[in-house]
């Protein structure tokens, strides 16, 4: 995806030294486009937990880099007794696990890299570990884009149908910020975009960390693509209206049975959608799916954040000082995620295809896991 024409990664090896990663700072868009640099676990780790990086897929890989820096950060590894090097290796794996509780891609890639590199020497291990973390990424990309192929038929057809522009509403931030490159909701929107569709965005502001506000419509406003901020509560208003045509979000965890588990809010939205009969799809990696799960609502474990996330908020005042403010009197709970029932999710899209949010849906495309 591009920023202001240029293309960009939102994870990549630093070409200078070939082993450094690096990374937007999420925390600080929309006011200042800061890249990092990543040299060990632990500044891996707290990228994940403090949401420099954020998004399911994107957690994952940077998951799968933070492995590699944690390798490459014991000079003495190769030296190690074998026992040792194992020790080490698990303890920096359960350490990056233990960053986000909520994305099943953060334990999956985690688990992925580990697979590889345990049957390894010592002495192998890292070479192997950045090989490793780049097909991740690699793989990731290729997912994305290929969401969006099965996606943007989904807006070509509105189109085609009604003749007019297509209006897409979307929660949080599913775009290539939150991925490594096209995003999972978004991918279909930028494609549809690139095949010069008349199409606008609704952009829920997605209180209370603001990811649509803040990244979302960044991110569009980067590419050139047609979209209008709200607030969070306005989307059920433009669907009684006939203002949406589509709803699509992403994930951070789905169910073998087709709950999904997303951004706080995305529940009502669901629940709106349906009420006014608006298609509601769900845009993911099958890196999301936890097949090991059936019951989103009573099995998904829900992120608690900091209430401070909720009573305090930062803008850009008008002589330009990046302020941070208290909102409230109050002290806050702050859940980050709902599950929204599959019964609401018209359908899911993935890389391998568009499917009903069921059991019987996701083992049509993956046959594989019956």
């Amino acid at each position: 995806m591009k920023i202001d024409g240029t293309p960009y990664r939102s994870v990549w090896v630093d070409p200078d030294d070939g082993w450094s990663v690096r990374i937007f700072d999420q925390t600080k868009l929309p006011w200042a486009l800061d890249i990092l640099r990543l040299t060990t676990l632990e500044q891996a780790a707290h990228a994940i937990r403090s949401m420099q990086v954020r998004g399911a897929p994107l957690i994952g890989a940077v998951a799968a880099y933070g492995v590699c820096l944690a390798l490459r950060g014991d000079a003495a590894e190769a030296a190690l007794r074998a026992d040792a090097a194992d020790a080490a290796l698990e303890r920096d794996g359960a350490m990056l696990a233990a960053t986000r509780p909520t994305a099943v891609n953060l334990r999956w890639a985690i688990d992925r890299m580990l697979g590889v590199l345990r049957p390894l020497a010592p002495a192998e291990r890292v070479a192997a570990a950045w090989a490793e973390a780049g097909r991740i990424a690699d793989e990731d990309v290729a997912q994305c884009e290929a969401i969006g192929r099965h996606g943007v038929e989904l807006i070509a057809a509105i189109a085609a149908r009604t003749g007019r522009r297509v209006n897409v509403l979307t929660h949080c931030n599913a775009g290539w910020l939150a991925t490594v490159d096209w995003g999972t909701a978004l991918a279909p929107v930028y494609m549809a975009f690139e095949r010069g569709i008349d199409m606008h965005v609704w952009v829920d502001e997605t209180r209370p960390r603001n990811q649509g506000a803040s990244l979302t419509a960044w991110e569009l406003a980067s590419h050139g693509v047609p979209h209008t901020v709200i607030a969070d509560n306005a989307g059920g208003h433009l669907m009684q209206h006939g203002q949406v045509d589509l709803v699509i979000v992403g994930t951070d965890r789905v169910t073998r049975t087709g709950d999904v588990a997303n951004k706080i809010g995305t529940y009502l939205k669901a629940l709106a959608a349906h009420d006014n009969g608006v298609p509601f799809w769900i845009g993911l990696p099958s890196t999301t799916i936890d097949w090991t799960v059936a019951d989103g609502v009573r099995e998904i474990p829900i992120e608690e954040r900091s209430g401070a996330e909720v009573t305090e908020i930062t803008g850009r005042t008008a002589d330009g000082r990046i302020e941070t403010v208290r909102i409230t009197p109050s002290e806050a709970a702050n859940p980050a995620f709902d599950v929204t029932p599959a019964r609401l999710v018209t359908g899911l899209i993935t890389e391998r295809g568009r499917c009903a949010a069921s059991a019987e849906g996701l083992l049509s495309l993956f046959p594989e896991r019956r």
